[in-house]
């Protein structure tokens, strides 16, 4: 068969490298792409927002798989232009991508369908956000109800900072704040069968110890030996099936990638949010460790035959992915900057690198975009991962290079997240 996959970034570089390497694929192409899908795609460009010109470019290309990677084009209702014209489409409608576009409509389906959550207070106003805050008290938690690519959320002691953010956002959604470890659980689904996916663990905060500004992410793991055994069976019991039957029931089935954001508290398991997408940092490591062939998955999802595939298989070990960010990030993000040294980490045993924000300039690769490259690793457990993914970081630079030291570092301890 063969796939196109829309987007530019790491998680669209992750899932194109996974078809890649799946026997059932002949060919895969991406719009736009980067440099590194370059290795493993065709790349066409053409503007992953725009709907009617993706869908041109799967019909010339003969596509039987159009996958939508991040959370814009899907939001734009780009999905909706290539289903139009009879092609298989992996990702939601314009109408069920609201459980990403709108986290008061995440709020709203959560409620009908019985999910556990945080309590909740959607603001337009000075005097509805102060309220809020007051009923919630500290540590305040405000979020952007749009998308706001992984940084629309502040969690805050200071009430000054979480005002100021509700200001500029607009339309907020205020919750109380939900304590304990939080988990990515990630599931495919056409609408009626739900396979989910193994949990990891991402990390926002851009400085060791989860310090600093949140950013799209800054590095995840899997698998979790310290989350409960039966939290797969439980999220699945009790906040995805659900979720997808609510929506199924309202008439807007969502087909795709749905992604919980999980707290594990003290008062039980929390989702934090939805996601319409395949999670970025999540999902290098994921598709790493996947022993399935991911196609038949993406294509069962998009056809309404997913039970007609078996769930998805996972090889042993383990898996820790380091994103290098360039200089400035998250606040900004210096371009221009050049890239050395991919090849030697990619020489080492068991370490990949999966392309961001990268552009080809006069021959050189080099930085254009907040994060820049994920260094991904396996091993026998998480310990043998981090040895391997942090020796991969060493060995690439670029001018102004940050990343975290402490992916995964309690988890390969022994300890928790």
């Amino acid at each position: 068969m063969t796939c196109l996959v829309v987007g530019p970034g790491g998680r669209e570089h992750a899932l194109a490298r996974a078809l890649a390497h799946d026997a059932g694929v002949a060919a895969v192409h991406a719009a736009p792409g980067n440099p590194g899908i370059a290795a493993v795609a065709t790349l066409h460009d053409v503007d992953a927002l725009d709907g009617e010109a993706v869908a041109d470019l799967a019909v010339s290309l003969g596509a039987d798989l159009v996958v939508v990677g991040p959370e814009a084009p899907l939001v734009a209702g780009v999905a909706d232009a290539v289903r139009a014209r009879g092609i298989a489409v992996f990702g939601p409608t314009r109408a069920a991508a609201e459980l990403e576009g709108s986290k008061a409509f995440a709020k709203e389906v959560m409620a009908a369908a019985g999910v556990p959550t945080a309590a909740a207070r959607v603001c337009t106003s000075a005097v509805e956000v102060q309220a809020a805050l007051d009923a919630y008290g500290p540590p305040y938690v405000v979020k952007d109800d749009g998308l706001a690519a992984g940084k629309g959320v502040v969690v805050t002691l200071d009430r000054d900072e979480a005002v100021e953010h509700a200001a500029r956002c607009g339309r907020v959604v205020i919750e109380e704040f939900l304590d304990g470890p939080e988990v990515s659980l990630f599931a495919i689904t056409d609408g009626t069968t739900v396979y989910p996916l193994q949990p990891a663990q991402d990390f926002k905060r851009i400085g060791d110890g989860d310090v600093g500004p949140n950013t799209g992410g800054m590095g995840a793991y899997t698998p979790l030996p310290w989350a409960p055994d039966d939290l797969v069976e439980e999220v699945l019991a009790t906040v995805l099936q659900p979720t997808v039957d609510e929506m199924a029931r309202r008439g807007t089935p969502f087909a795709g990638l749905l992604y919980a954001g999980l707290a594990l508290t003290s008062r039980g398991t929390r989702v934090v949010e939805f996601n319409a997408r395949f999670g970025d940092p999540e999902t290098q490591p994921l598709m790493a460790l996947l022993d399935s062939p991911l196609s038949p998955l993406l294509v069962g999802a998009a056809t309404g035959t997913l039970s007609d595939v078996a769930p998805p298989a996972w090889r042993p070990g383990a898996a820790v992915g380091v994103v290098m960010a360039s200089r400035g990030y998250p606040e900004t993000s210096s371009s221009g900057d050049v890239i050395v040294g991919i090849d030697a980490a990619e020489a080492l045993p068991d370490v990949h690198v999966v392309q961001a924000g990268t552009a080809l300039r006069d021959g050189d690769l080099v930085t254009a975009g907040g994060r820049v490259l994920a260094v991904v690793a396996t091993g026998a457990d998480l310990a043998a991962a981090r040895r391997a993914v942090y020796d991969g970081v060493a060995s690439v630079d670029f001018p102004g290079a940050q990343h975290r030291t402490d992916i995964a570092a309690g988890a390969a301890a022994g300890g928790g997240a």
